[in-house]
């Protein structure tokens, strides 16, 4: 047995003597799917944030957090008679051989686009010998909704269903902003919530297409202006401290100043 299956196999033990119903963790006894999901997504978010910040040691720590979600699953499931952790290594490795014929098999080589087309082929003819049908089949509902905005987006674009150009999506955008200041107009204060609700939706869904016309991700689009705003709230924070105050004792027309500052900072390179 390998270094690796050795910790693999350890890591397995570990899980097990934690769910054990006599001598195991009392919090880990009680746990199910629903209960665990929200943990296996934060720690992939934290192996997004590990990545971010280029830290070896903190990557390291992350991955295997995650890894131990994938195993706290697979352990769950064993329990109830569905399969192992085993199986699920098993199965992706499988799946990515079936993937790659160009790798594993005897197809010509690919380039990385040629790929990304022959892995959504290959997916669709799972998907239908899933008898998943519908050209948005199959995207996980579940998913962060800009990230499937884009999925959805993406997949209809193949079937034509498509903007020509990133201008013609900013063009959509422009009217959707429209549409929303004009329901703003209408009611001033007294807006009806469920119709702010769509006109927002609409405008963020064509957010995440311009997004995805212009190779972006927008999730990671977003999360760049969330540090960035963290980045710059934080300079005023700092700066007031330096003057004995707090946001709260300031005028936004201080904080606005400050800010102003800050992204002078960023330009500068300071």
């Amino acid at each position: 047995m390998t270094e690796a299956n050795t910790a693999i196999a350890h890591l397995i033990e570990v899980m097990a003597r934690l769910r054990h119903p006599e001598t195991g963790c009392p919090w880990d006894q009680v746990q199910d799917f629903p209960t665990i999901a929200p943990y296996t997504i934060e720690e992939a978010y934290e192996v997004e944030d590990a990545i971010a910040h280029g830290s070896p040691a903190t990557l390291l720590d992350e991955l295997g957090d995650l890894l131990f979600q994938v195993v706290y699953h697979a352990r769950m499931a064993e329990e109830r008679g569905w399969f192992a952790f085993d199986d699920v290594a098993g199965a992706i490795a499988a799946k990515m051989v079936r993937r790659h014929p160009h790798v594993f098999g005897t197809d010509d080589a690919r380039t990385a686009d040629q790929q990304v087309t022959a892995w959504e082929v290959q997916k669709a003819s799972e998907r239908a010998a899933r008898a998943e049908t519908g050209t948005l089949a199959g995207i996980p509902p579940g998913l962060p909704a800009l990230t499937r905005a884009v999925k959805m987006t993406r997949r209809v674009a193949r079937v034509g269903f498509e903007w020509p150009d990133a201008a013609s999506v900013l063009d959509k955008l422009e009217e959707e902003a429209a549409e929303l200041r004009a329901e703003l107009n209408r009611h001033g204060d007294d807006v009806d919530p469920a119709a702010m609700r769509d006109e927002v939706g609409d405008l963020l869904f064509v957010l995440a297409n311009l997004a995805r016309k212009l190779d972006l991700d927008p999730e990671d689009c977003l999360r760049g202006a969330n540090r960035k705003f963290e980045r710059r709230f934080g300079f005023i924070e700092q700066s007031l401290l330096l003057e004995g105050k707090t946001p709260a004792d300031s005028s936004l027309a201080e904080m606005d100043a400050l800010w102003a500052e800050a992204k002078r900072h960023e330009r500068a390179g300071d």
